[in-house]
């Protein structure tokens, strides 16, 4: 007994020894979305040297004054860049070679990592030695412009935070911290898009149809908000937040119980379902919800279905962004912490054996699309509550569409998705200062953002180049198909 007490003992301690830390645990999850964006930032600095004409004129100087040296050095150049690449990828072998005995890991670690930095170092140099020192510094100078502009557009500059600060003039300090309360509005709609699709993947649901169902929120909740007068914010705010979500819901069951009884594919339907929102609000904003004697928009809400804003103008950050964040922790909490949750999990993982345990498949079906709408009715009521405070056609910029990125990006979990929605709020405010003091077209911004999700939807890319292991997934959700 007491043998079999020691082995149980040196097992669960064997385990715990095993078992990664919470730190290791986060950066399994979070590395290729990291690795993906770094990537993704240095091909946009590619593309952004190269679409400078101050690079491309020095480019084609150095090109004509090439002599033979040049040439020779130009080749070495990329030669040498590989090589280290190369080395590094091979570095046990390499070390082996050298030293004549096997490398600890730290060794092994940092040979991987100076090699190729090595090799950068020297391909620079070659490329300065053969005439392209000019162009390399053009090219710097623009991507560095770029992305300082980038910086400054969506958190703000941190010299000009201080000096307002000390300052204690409001202007200044409103005027100081505008870049990140826009950065903050711009993220508000992302997180309930993105909670939207994430929680109908985690159903084993495509919900391509946020847009229509944001729409559809949005024109409830502005109906609610100016129909409704007389109440008080207490009442109104929170029925107007009804009924966008209620709004949202109801749009997105007519696919749901068009896939649970029918067995109609989600993807077509919402797809269909949001070109029909998008006409409805032309329709009503030229018709009965138009303003009289006005262009094609709503009736402002009444004051008392505002979100409440905490600063003066011109700074828009008010308490949707706070309200997002809630509701993140409590679909994570429903996702994670409920009987309901783990039903729509299991529904959304495997079907079959969810049935056979008795769960029924047609109401977790409809109940995961009517939750997914009603979190995609919230972004449009958040736009219409605290941004517009009207509705205008086209008042979306793609929130509804950019929130399937998000959902991938955030591995359909709450808090990714939080992560997800600030990159791409950021992203999105500061992408119109570089493009007017960097004179970069706004849609670098757009390709930033498609080659963050190109890395994701592809990890074997982002394990290869930085060589990282494949480790076992655990839970993930995703669609099951075009033949579920």
């Amino acid at each position: 007994m007491a043998q079999l007490d020691a082995q149980t003992t040196a097992t669960t301690v064997t385990d715990a020894a095993r078992k990664p830390s919470r730190w290791r645990q986060f950066w399994q999850v979070a590395q290729l979305p990291v690795l993906a964006f770094v990537t993704a930032i240095l091909v946009g600095g590619v593309i952004i040297a190269l679409s400078d004409f101050t690079v491309l004129e020095e480019l084609s100087k150095a090109f004509n004054s090439l002599t033979f040296i040049g040439i020779v050095l130009l080749i070495l150049s990329p030669v040498v860049l590989v090589g280290g690449v190369y080395v590094s990828r091979h570095a046990d072998h390499v070390m082996k070679r050298l030293a004549h005995r096997a490398p600890t890991v730290w060794q092994r670690r940092l040979f991987s990592l100076l090699t190729p930095v090595g090799g950068v170092v020297l391909s620079i140099l070659f490329l300065r030695a053969a005439s392209f020192g000019p162009a390399l510094e053009a090219a710097w100078a623009a991507v560095t412009t770029a992305y300082g502009a980038l910086f400054e557009g969506s958190i703000g500059s941190p010299q000009q935070m201080l000096a307002a600060l000390q300052s204690g003039d409001p202007e200044a300090i409103r005027d100081a911290f505008y870049p990140i309360s826009e950065s903050l509005v711009a993220t508000t709609p992302y997180i309930f898009a993105g909670l939207a699709v994430a929680l109908g993947f985690r159903g084993g649901l495509f919900n391509i149809g946020a847009e229509g169902q944001l729409f559809t929120g949005a024109i409830c909740s502005v109906w609610v908000g100016y129909t409704f007068t007389g109440l008080p914010w207490i009442i109104h705010l929170p029925l107007a937040l009804i009924g966008g979500a209620l709004g949202g819901a109801a749009w997105a069951y007519i696919p749901a119980i068009l896939k649970a009884k029918f067995g109609a594919h989600e993807v077509i339907n919402t797809i269909m379902m949001n070109y029909i929102a998008f006409r409805l609000s032309d329709w009503l904003l030229t018709g009965p919800m138009q303003r009289p004697g006005s262009v094609p928009i709503s009736p402002a809400i009444a004051p008392s279905a505002e979100l409440p804003r905490f600063f003066e103008d011109p700074i828009r950050f008010h308490g949707g962004f706070f309200l997002a964040l809630a509701v993140a922790v409590f679909v994570w909490w429903l996702l994670f912490r409920t009987t309901r949750g783990f039903e729509l999990r299991t529904v959304g993982q495997n079907p079959n054996a969810a049935r056979y345990a008795g769960m029924s498949i047609t109401r977790n079906i409809v109940l995961t699309m009517c939750m997914s709408g009603a979190l995609a009715g919230l972004a449009g009521a958040n736009e219409v509550l605290g941004v517009n405070h009207n509705l205008a056609q086209a008042f979306s910029s793609g929130y509804g569409f950019d929130s399937i990125a998000l959902a991938l990006l955030g591995k359909s979990h709450p808090f990714g998705v939080v992560l997800a929605a600030l990159l791409f709020g950021t992203l999105r405010s500061g992408g119109t200062r570089m493009q007017n003091v960097a004179q970069i077209p706004i849609d670098i911004i757009a390709v930033t953002q498609a080659l963050v999700i190109a890395f994701i939807a592809a990890p074997a890319i982002i394990r290869a180049i930085y060589r990282v292991r494949e480790e076992r997934a655990m839970g993930e959700v995703f669609t099951r198909g075009w033949g579920r």
